[in-house]
């Protein structure tokens, strides 16, 4: 592919996954009022329901991410991406005309399925660049994500001032609409000589994750993202619920505080990422980038004001400098014709935590925000400072044996 249509596609890529994310924006702050709306549960059962709604969208992703990466290795990542959008908008719609719990359910089971295709938009990176290129590009993938984080939350706060409804449909069209200009515009980055067949016995998250592990660095990286993306379920699943609880914050507060944070996490992986690789390297990085997330968790666990809210959330945004940097060492290792196959494996270990984190971590704060026992909401931010921990020394150890390893080679 000719330097200018990759950067175009790449591009492209980039506004898909803007758009993914601004869609998952949007709902998160009008959840809690939704669900307390259809089943006038109180924040804290609310919660709970919340927590089950991920898990059944985390379980999805876990089974189809392997899947849906396989796939794109077979036929192409164009294809697989523009489906995966236009049903992705055609489920938003479902969720905004939901009646009842179950149709919630339904909804958020097919957008864990079409939310897999992080798998193939991260390999358009691999098939298009330079091993040494792709953590600044990683990166800015990561801050398109994050930029959907800026404005989808801000906007589903805001809209969810007058319809907590009307944050869904929004979601609905900006998906069906960035399918549509992709089907224009959206090149094939994956050249048909180097595809390989599909076999159900590797597009399996077992065998996916066990075929990937096979490469020391790359299993220990997994084993990494495990631990440090269950620490951060105590965000992805209790931030709105205990935002209103421990502070009483509104929709638009908490759509405020999620849109700063993507701003904060936007800079950091789309422009200080790349710098950060070629001033430090890759080994630097990663570990830079994790020991922020720690003080991170620690401040929203013991925050007694609102603007320790605020602190946390800038301390914290600097560990998104590990994830890009750790994708580039892992696809440096990786065959061309299986670079989906591990985006697929990636994402599965991360679906894997969303899968029982929420739960766990929605457990906890029920526990400790029930004013009749000991009070103390941010017990799951405490809860994940620990595992924050666990996933540095994990790291550490890993990336310590890969470079004793190559010397020794």
């Amino acid at each position: 592919m000719q330097e200018s249509s990759a950067n175009r596609t790449l591009i492209f890529v980039a506004f898909i996954v803007f758009i993914d994310m601004m869609g998952i924006g949007l709902i998160a702050p009008v959840m809690p009022a939704l669900l307390q709306e259809i089943s006038g549960a109180s924040v804290d059962d609310a919660a709970v329901i919340g927590g089950w709604l991920i898990f059944a969208y985390a379980s999805m992703q876990f089974l189809f991410a392997p899947i849906i990466g396989g796939l794109s290795d077979r036929f192409g990542r164009r294809p697989v991406l523009l489906i995966t959008l236009a049903l992705l908008g055609v489920d938003y719609a479902v969720m905004a005309w939901a009646p009842t719990i179950f149709w919630l359910f339904v909804g958020r089971t097919i957008s864990g399925v079409m939310g897999a295709s992080w798998a193939a938009a991260n390999s358009c990176v691999a098939d298009v660049a330079a091993p040494e290129d792709r953590g600044k590009l990683f990166g800015i993938l990561g801050g398109a994500g994050a930029s959907g984080f800026v404005i989808g939350p801000a906007l589903g706060g805001l809209l969810g001032e007058y319809d907590v409804r009307l944050p869904f449909v929004v979601a609905a069209i900006m998906a069906l609409l960035g399918a549509a200009i992709g089907a224009l515009i959206l090149k094939e980055t994956l050249p048909r000589e180097k595809r390989r067949s599909f076999t159900l016995l590797r597009a399996n998250p077992l065998g996916s994750v066990i075929q990937m592990a096979k490469t020391p660095l790359v299993a220990g990286f997994l084993l990494t993202f495990f631990v440090l993306q269950f620490a951060a379920q105590a965000q992805f699943g209790v931030w709105a619920y205990w935002l209103k609880e421990r502070f009483q914050w509104g929709e638009w507060d908490i759509g405020l505080s999620i849109a700063l944070y993507g701003i904060e996490l936007a800079i950091v992986q789309g422009l200080l990422t790349g710098i950060c690789i070629a001033k430090a390297g890759e080994k630097r990085t990663v570990l830079i980038g994790l020991a922020f997330a720690v003080p991170a968790y620690l401040v929203f666990a013991f925050a007694a004001a609102d603007w320790l809210v605020y602190l946390g959330i800038f301390i914290g945004g600097f560990s998104g400098l590990a994830f890009p940097a750790m994708q580039q060492m892992m696809t440096r290792l990786i065959s061309e014709d299986a670079q989906g196959e591990l985006q697929g494996a990636v994402a599965s270990t991360i679906s894997l935590t969303a899968i029982f984190g929420p739960i766990v971590m929605a457990a906890i704060f029920a526990f400790y925000a029930d004013r009749d026992g000991f009070y103390f909401p941010g017990a799951p931010f405490l809860f994940g400072a620990l595992l924050m921990l666990v996933s540095m020394i994990i790291c550490l150890v890993t990336i310590r044996r890969y470079y004793i390893s190559n010397e020794a080679e």
